[in-house]
């Protein structure tokens, strides 16, 4: 089995190529071109699969449709996962033509590329729950109504309705996986989930002193990208081509999500966390809580980590990190005075 996987480097990217590669897949993922490299999430299975050509990384661009279809054609492979994204929320407000163009441009110009080939491919979207909006206080399934609040997420409604007219259209195999937030070491530092395990890891260090957050009463839906990415493979075995929420069906605010992490290290969270409104979304997005019953009875998906181990497992991770960090300070290898990029 062939599979392109792209934004391979992203968190998720990195950890479905890790689980393909297990399963005895060769693996090709897209990466943009820039002055620097920017795989250290799979470094690991560069070093590990890149000689026996079972992994393989293509310069490629989603806005580039002939780079795009040119790849596809010359790899044929058996199922395309859709991973890349500008994918910060916040950051999409910054930046929404960009990150219209890559949520819009990039499916349709992948989902073109499938429909022309000789091949019968697969093809896995990644949507979010960032498209229902969370205006309000309810269980979302798959047929829960869209209403999204960034740019991101109306991007991700396109590339979700159109998987699903190409799908129906075309009767190409198209999936949507609707992914509640899932966190994970591998996380983006200017998410706020690794925010704050990162502060945590640096301030029991003495490396930090405060945390600056946005709004702590937003409330999230969080999982383990780990099981998230199982529950992408699963959507392309199934037998028809559906839409499916992958959610634990617990919601958590931002200040519990602090509180549990700072409580790991025996420390209250509310001796360090400051709350700015300089951080908060000019829309904001106040609830999401997902309802992943389909999955569960469809694939037999089920969530291996809840809210307490994901947070373990994050902090842990950045407490380990932390500790690189102080040993660089005392060699003098990085300045007294540096900082944690503040995002």
């Amino acid at each position: 089995m062939k599979a392109l996987i792209t934004g391979i480097t992203g968190q998720d990217g990195a950890y479905l190529a890790e689980f393909l590669l297990e399963k005895g897949y060769q693996v090709h993922g897209t990466v943009r071109r820039s002055s620097s490299f920017n795989t250290n999430r799979i470094d690991n299975l560069i070093s590990k699969y890149s000689q026996s050509q079972k992994l393989s990384l293509h310069y490629s661009d989603l806005l580039d449709s002939s780079s795009i279809t040119n790849l596809i054609n010359n790899i044929e492979p058996d199922e395309v996962y859709n991973l890349a994204a500008q994918s910060h929320v916040s950051v999409s407000f910054q930046n929404p033509i960009f990150t219209t163009q890559i949520g819009t441009l990039g499916s349709i110009t992948i989902l073109e590329a499938i429909k022309h080939s000789k091949k019968s491919i697969k093809f896995y979207q990644a949507s979010s729950s960032e498209m229902f909006g969370g205006s309000s206080v309810e269980l979302l399934n798959e047929n829960s109504v869209f209403d999204s609040k960034s740019p991101y997420g109306a991007s991700k409604v396109f590339a979700h309705e159109i998987t699903k007219i190409y799908r129906d259209s075309y009767n190409l195999f198209g999936v949507n996986g609707i992914l509640f937030n899932h966190e994970s070491p591998l996380r983006g530092e200017t998410f706020v989930t690794r925010k704050i395990t990162k502060a945590v890891g640096r301030i029991s260090a003495g490396i930090q002193s405060k945390l600056t957050l946005g709004n702590l009463d937003a409330s999230r839906d969080w999982g383990f990208a780990k099981d998230y990415v199982r529950g992408m493979w699963l959507m392309m075995q199934h037998e028809q081509p559906e839409d499916w929420v992958l959610a634990t069906g617990v919601t958590k605010t931002v200040r519990e999500f602090a509180e549990q992490a700072f409580s790991y290290v025996n420390l209250n969270w509310e001796d360090y966390v400051i709350s700015s409104e300089k951080y908060f979304r000019p829309n904001e997005v106040d609830y999401l809580l997902g309802d992943s019953s389909k999955a569960r009875k469809q694939l037999s998906w089920e969530p291996s980590v809840d809210f307490k181990g994901l947070v373990q497992i994050m902090v842990d991770h950045d407490i380990n990190e932390a500790k690189k960090d102080l040993a660089l300070l005392k060699d003098n290898l990085i300045s007294p005075t540096w900082e944690y990029p503040k995002v």
